[in-house]
């Protein structure tokens, strides 16, 4: 690969995820000030996600990668997602809010993919070259809740705006990236094999079956934190939540390099029981932290999150590929993104928002005993995990 196409697909990438953290992070926070919206309702339009992760792989397989260029296609749905994203500051109505943001992720879930084509397509050694490329997304990301934090736009629209401006910059970007062909019709994509349905046979394997629902299961504690992290640390007086949580980013590109020495000696099971126990720390941290004595444990709940992702979604991922195998390893991640993204974190958006809304009193919430709930589901979870969960270290 060459420098000149090396630098342009860091660019994307910086930008592609970039733009979500400008958005996505404080949302449930401008949805409760500036639309005074119940919890049910910020965990609705984070669930428009959810939705758009079980869709998008339909899109993509079957109409994106088979009749256009990843680069062009990719180009027209980020400008008009930045218009999507626009017109979002201008509604004042929760209803039409929750379909402006389904919309809008309709048209960036597939770029996930698009952009990752885009850039395997011109590797040589994909292997040792997208990691490199991958990592300026977590810096995207990164940077973004920097930029809100100082700027001081963490309650306001003007993260939408930025997401917009960005969004339309990269959709005109997308035009100059190196040309990525649509794939042969010929290929016979069916949409049984867009979702990973050649997977399936993967259930079979007892312990895969286990670890696969422990998966989905799982996603409902990470939906309290995607979805009402930054409002808790509002509403609780912790000043710059989203530079501050910017931290968790950083922590998982710390923890992502221990997993390939970590995966082979100590056992995936192990692994995952870290990620699952970091899962229950995280929320007692936030439970029992607050801007006083506390404080600590606010950092610690926010940095915990390189070993909750990483530990267990990451291993997942390599997990699933070594019970794959070559020949439906992307079946394989195609279906444990959509069981987990999609319908695991579906049900805890919905999940999640009924329990904020239980324990909110006037224009107040118990954060402790909303925070025990997650950490109780974690912990059922990882019992389950420890009762059920029966594999050979070298698998």
């Amino acid at each position: 690969m060459k420098n000149r196409t090396g630098f342009l697909l860091a660019i994307m990438m910086f930008f592609e995820y970039f733009i979500w953290g400008a958005w996505y992070v404080t949302m449930g926070t401008y949805m409760g000030e500036h639309l005074h919206a119940s919890g049910f309702q910020i965990g609705a339009a984070y669930s428009a996600l959810a939705i758009a992760t079980m869709i998008s792989p339909f899109f993509v397989g079957l109409i994106a990668d088979r009749f256009f260029a990843a680069q062009r296609i990719m180009g027209v749905l980020h400008l008009v997602g930045g218009a999507l994203l626009f017109l979002a500051t201008k509604i004042e109505n929760n209803d039409a809010f929750y379909w402006i943001i389904l919309a809008y992720s309709l048209l960036y879930m597939p770029t996930i993919a698009l952009s990752n084509n885009v850039a395997f397509t011109q590797m040589n050694n994909p292997g040792k070259q997208f990691p490199w490329i991958r990592v300026f997304g977590t810096l995207g990301w990164i940077v973004a809740g920097l930029f809100i934090s100082k700027l001081g736009i963490e309650r306001t629209s003007s993260t939408f705006y930025m997401a917009a401006a960005v969004s339309a910059g990269l959709g005109l970007f997308s035009f100059v990236l190196p040309h990525t062909p649509p794939k042969a019709a010929a290929d016979n994509v069916t949409a049984s094999k867009a979702l990973g349905a050649a997977a399936f046979v993967l259930f079979r394997n007892r312990p895969y079956l286990i670890f696969f629902i422990a998966a989905i299961l799982v996603c409902i504690p990470l939906s309290f934190y995607y979805g009402f992290a930054n409002p808790f640390l509002n509403e609780i007086g912790f000043s710059n939540a989203a530079g501050k949580m910017t931290l968790g980013q950083v922590s998982e590109a710390v923890f992502i390099l221990a997993i390939p020495f970590l995966f082979n000696r100590i056992g995936v099971k192990k692994m995952i029981l870290l990620g699952m126990t970091a899962w229950i720390l995280r929320y007692l941290c936030f439970a029992y932290g607050n801007i006083d004595t506390g404080t600590w444990m606010l950092y610690a709940g926010i940095i915990l999150h390189g070993v909750c992702y990483d530990f267990f979604f990451v291993t997942g991922y390599m997990y699933t590929e070594k019970k794959a195998g070559e020949k439906i390893k992307n079946a394989a991640q195609g279906l444990f993104t959509f069981a987990t993204y999609g319908l695991g974190m579906f049900i805890g958006t919905g999940f999640s928002g009924y329990i904020v809304d239980q324990h909110k009193n006037g224009q107040l919430h118990n954060w402790q005993q909303i925070w025990f709930v997650p950490a109780y589901i974690a912990l059922g979870v990882l019992l389950y995990f420890i009762l059920f969960f029966k594999e050979k270290k070298e698998a």
